[in-house]
C-alpha cells in the first residue's frame, strides 16, 4: 500500500513538474527589441492642490521629458497633446520613460510640428492586485491628476478638453474604473489604451475589497454601454509569455455592436508579431512604436491636440493594430478598391531580409470567384516576383478533425495539399476550447530547384483577435517565429519541415466555430500537415488557466488529512500514516458532486437571491468546468473531456500535500537528530547541578553523625 501511494503520488507530481515546464520554459525567449533613450530622463513633479496634496501625501503626478525638451518645459507651459501613464501593480511611474522618448524622436522628426506631453502617476508601487483596498484611492487620484494636467494648458488658444490615457496592468483597471465616480465628466478621457490588464477578473481574488471593485466596474460598463459608446477602449494582451496575467483576461466585456471596444493579443499586431512578458509590454519597441504611430495620426494638426471623432479613433486603431495595409489610415477598410499604376493594397508580412506579402481582396465582380490572392516577394532584394491567382474560398477550404485531447499524441490527423493555389484554408473542427494543445507540423516539398518564395503559415482564431504568423524559408537556417519553435532545413531539394504548438487564450462561448490555420503556399510544392495532441502543454494549459486555485485543492486536501489524523487519535490513540490518511478520506466524488450541484444552483435566479440574502461571498471566478443547459443537443454540446480538470487538479493538489508532508517529516526528524544530542548534555548538566548538593547535604550529616 505504501509503494502504491508513492509511486501514484510521484506520478501526479510528475504531471506538475511537466505543466510547470511548459508553462515557463516552453514559449521560447522574449523577441522584443529593447527602447534607449538618447538623453537623460527627467520627471519633473507638477505641483497639485494643496488639499489634493494633502489627501494623498504618497502619490504624486510628474511631466516625462529630456534634454532640450525638458529645459523648454521646465515652466510647465505646455502645448503637445496630453497623454497620462499608469502604472500597474508594484509598478513604478518611471516605466513611462519608453513611451516618452519614443514620443520625443517621433515629433523631432516632424520638426516639432506636433508632439505630445507624456505625464506618469507615481501610486508609491503599491500592491493593488494583491490588496485592493487602495484601487478606489487611486481612482480618485487619477481624476484629480486630470483636472490638474488640463490646467496647465488653460491659457492656450486651443486647449485640450480631455487627455488620453495608457494603463499597464492593473493601472489599465483603475482608467476605466473612472467612470464610476459620481464626479467625473465622461468627455475628459475619450481614448484609454491599456497593457496586460486583467478586464475580465484579478488574477488573485485575495480580499472582498478587490472583488467589490471589480464588480462596480463591470456594473458600470454593462449598464452604461449606451453612454460610453464614444469612449474609445484598446486592450491589447501579452501573449503566452506574460505568466503573470493571461490574455484571457484582457479581452473587453461589451455590446457586439459597440466597435470602440477593441481587444487584441501582441502576436497579432501588424509588424510586431510576438509575445511580450507582463514587464516587458511596457518597454516593448514594436508595441511602442504602434502605439506612438496612432497617437500621432490622431492628433490634429489644426489644433495640435487629439481627434474628437470616435470614427477617427477606431480608424486609425484598427490601421496600425488589426489590419495595418498600406491604405491610409483614413479610408474606408470595405470601400471599393480599383488598383491602377502604383496603387498597392496589402497585409504586409515581413522578416529580417526580406519581404512577404498575402493579401486577400473581394472582388464583386466576379460571381464565379471571390477572393484576388497576392502574393509579392523579393528574395533577391533587387527585383520583386509577384504571382496573382483568382479563387473561390469554398473550394481551397478543408475541414480537419483535430485529435482528441486523450489521445496523448498518439494518433494523428494528417492531410496533403497539392500547392496549386495561393492560399489554402484548414478549418480544425473541435479546436475551440483553452485546454487543448496540439503540435502542428508542417512538411512542404517542390520540385524546383530554384531559391522558392516563403510560406506563411497563419492560426486565425474568428472569434478572439489572438492570430499568431509563423513563415517559413528553406534560405534560413533560423527563421523569424512567434511564440512558436520553428526548424527549417537549408537546402532547396530537402523538404522544409516547420513546428507550431498552437493553444487558445479564450474559448469560443457556443462552440459554433474552429480555428483555422491558413497556408499562403508557394506554387509547385506538395505540403503535408500532421496534427496531434500535446499532452505536456495541455498540462501547461491547464496550469496557466487554473493555477491559481492550486492551493486551494491543497488545502481541502491537509483538512481531509487532519480529519484523518484526529479520527484515528479519537479511535484508537494514535494517528494513522500519511498515505493511509489519504486512501480513506481524498474521495474525489465527496469534492466534485457538492461543487457540481452548488453551480447548477447557482444559475437559478431564486437561489442566488437566497445566497446574496444570507451574506455570502458571490461567486467570483468561471467555473472550471462549464455546466452546460442540459436541454440542450448533446451533438452541439461542450465536450465531457473538461470534466476531467477538476479532479485533475484535486489529485496534483493531492500529490503537493504528500509531498510537501512527506519532505516536513524528513526535515522535522534530521533536525530531531541533530538536536537531540544537545538536548541530552543539557539535561545532564541539569542533573548534575541538582545532584550535587544532595550528596553534599548527604556527607554533612554523615560527617556530624559520626562525631
Amino acid at each position: 500500500m505504501r509503494l502504491a501511494a508513492y509511486a501514484f503520488y510521484g506520478f501526479a507530481l510528475g504531471l506538475l513538474l511537466v505543466g510547470l515546464r511548459e508553462l515557463l520554459f516552453g514559449f521560447g525567449e522574449n523577441r522584443c527589441s529593447m527602447t534607449y533613450m538618447f538623453e537623460y530622463p527627467e520627471y519633473r513633479r507638477v505641483q497639485l492642490p494643496r488639499r489634493v496634496a494633502r489627501q494623498y501625501p504618497s502619490y504624486g503626478l510628474y511631466l516625462y521629458g529630456e534634454g532640450a525638451y525638458a529645459q523648454e518645459t521646465r515652466g510647465l507651459k505646455l502645448t503637445g497633446a496630453p497623454v497620462l501613464f499608469l502604472p500597474g501593480n508594484a509598478g513604478s511611474y518611471k516605466q513611462a520613460r519608453s513611451l516618452g522618448s519614443v514620443a520625443l524622436r517621433k515629433a523631432e522628426n516632424l520638426e516639432r510640428r506636433i508632439h505630445m506631453n507624456v505625464f506618469t502617476i507615481d501610486f508609491n508601487e503599491e500592491l493593488v492586485a494583491l490588496y485592493g483596498g487602495s484601487l478606489r484611492r487611486q481612482t480618485q487620484f487619477l481624476h484629480e491628476s486630470i483636472k490638474a494636467i488640463l490646467r496647465l494648458y488653460k491659457d492656450r488658444p486651443d486647449p485640450p478638453t480631455g487627455v488620453v490615457l495608457v494603463g499597464h496592468s492593473m493601472g489599465g483597471v483603475v482608467a476605466r474604473a473612472l467612470f464610476t465616480l459620481a464626479r467625473f465628466n465622461p468627455r475628459l478621457v475619450s481614448l484609454i489604451i491599456t497593457q496586460a490588464s486583467p478586464h475580465q477578473a484579478p488574477v488573485l481574488s485575495l480580499d472582498p475589497y478587490i472583488l467589490e471593485f471589480y464588480s462596480t466596474v463591470r456594473h458600470r460598463w454593462a449598464t452604461r454601454a449606451e453612454d460610453l459608446r464614444n469612449v474609445t477602449v484598446l486592450s491589447v494582451g501579452g501573449g503566452y509569455l506574460d505568466f503573470q496575467v493571461r490574455s484571457g483576461l484582457t479581452a473587453l466585456s461589451c455590446p457586439i455592436d459597440d466597435l470602440n471596444k477593441m481587444s487584441v493579443v501582441a502576436t497579432a499586431v501588424p509588424q510586431a508579431w510576438l509575445s511580450p512578458d507582463h514587464i516587458s509590454i511596457v518597454w516593448c519597441k514594436e508595441l511602442v512604436l504602434a502605439t506612438v504611430r496612432a497617437f500621432f495620426d490622431l492628433i490634429e494638426p489644426e489644433t495640435g491636440q487629439f481627434t474628437e471623432s470616435p470614427e477617427r479613433r477606431m480608424s486609425v486603431l484598427n490601421y496600425h493594430f488589426f489590419r495595418n495595409p498600406v491604405l491610409q489610415a483614413e479610408e474606408a477598410q470595405d470601400a471599393p478598391v480599383t488598383f491602377s499604376g502604383n496603387d498597392q493594397l496589402a497585409v504586409w508580412l515581413h522578416a529580417d531580409e526580406w519581404l512577404n506579402v498575402a493579401v486577400t481582396v473581394k472582388i464583386s465582380e466576379l460571381l464565379s470567384m471571390s477572393h484576388l490572392i497576392i502574393d509579392a516577394s523579393n528574395p533577391s532584394g533587387a527585383q520583386f516576383v509577384v504571382e496573382c491567382e483568382l479563387q473561390r474560398e469554398e473550394s481551397l477550404t478543408v475541414s480537419v478533425q483535430v485529435p482528441h485531447v486523450l489521445s496523448f499524441g498518439l494518433t494523428a490527423s494528417d492531410i496533403s495539399i497539392n500547392s496549386s493555389g495561393l492560399l489554402h484554408t484548414l478549418q480544425l473542427q473541435d479546436f475551440h476550447q483553452v485546454y487543448q494543445a496540439f503540435r502542428i507540423t508542417i512538411t512542404s516539398h517542390c520540385k524546383t530547384t530554384k531559391e522558392r518564395l516563403p510560406s506563411v503559415y497563419r492560426v486565425k482564431v474568428p472569434w478572439f483577435h489572438e492570430d499568431s504568423f509563423v513563415m517559413a524559408r528553406v534560405t534560413m537556417v533560423v527563421l523569424f517565429m512567434i511564440c512558436f519553435f520553428v526548424f527549417v532545413f537549408p537546402h532547396p531539394s530537402i523538404p522544409s519541415v516547420s513546428e507550431i504548438n498552437s493553444m487558445l487564450h479564450t474559448s469560443r462561448p457556443d462552440n459554433t466555430s474552429s480555428a483555422l490555420l491558413q497556408i499562403h503556399t508557394a506554387p509547385n510544392c506538395q505540403y503535408k500537415v500532421s496534427i496531434r495532441t500535446s499532452f505536456p502543454k495541455v498540462l501547461g494549459q491547464i496550469l496557466r488557466f487554473c493555477g491559481p486555485v492550486l492551493p486551494v485543492y491543497t488545502a481541502v486536501v491537509l483538512l481531509l488529512m487532519i480529519r484523518a489524523q484526529l479520527s484515528s487519535i479519537k479511535r484508537s490513540g494514535h494517528p494513522v500514516e500519511i498515505h493511509e490518511g489519504m486512501s480513506k478520506f481524498l474521495q474525489l466524488h465527496k469534492l466534485e458532486l457538492p461543487v457540481l450541484l452548488l453551480l447548477l444552483l447557482l444559475r437559478q435566479s431564486w437561489f442566488q437571491d437566497v445566497w446574496s440574502s444570507l451574506g455570502l461571498p458571490a461567486v467570483d471566478a468561471l467555473p472550471l468546468n462549464s455546466v452546460e443547459d442540459l436541454s440542450q443537443d448533446p451533438k452541439t454540446s461542450m465536450q465531457e473531456w473538461p470534466r476531467l480538470v477538476s479532479p485533475l487538479l484535486c489529485v496534483i493538489g493531492a500529490s503537493i500535500a504528500f509531498w510537501g508532508s512527506t519532505v516536513l517529516r524528513v526535515f522535522v526528524y534530521f533536525l530531531s537528530f541533530f538536536l537531540t544530542p544537545l538536548h541530552r548534555v543539557s539535561g545532564l548538566f541539569i542533573l548534575q547541578a541538582i545532584s550535587y548538593p544532595l550528596h553534599v547535604k548527604k556527607r554533612c550529616v554523615g560527617m556530624i553523625g559520626g562525631a
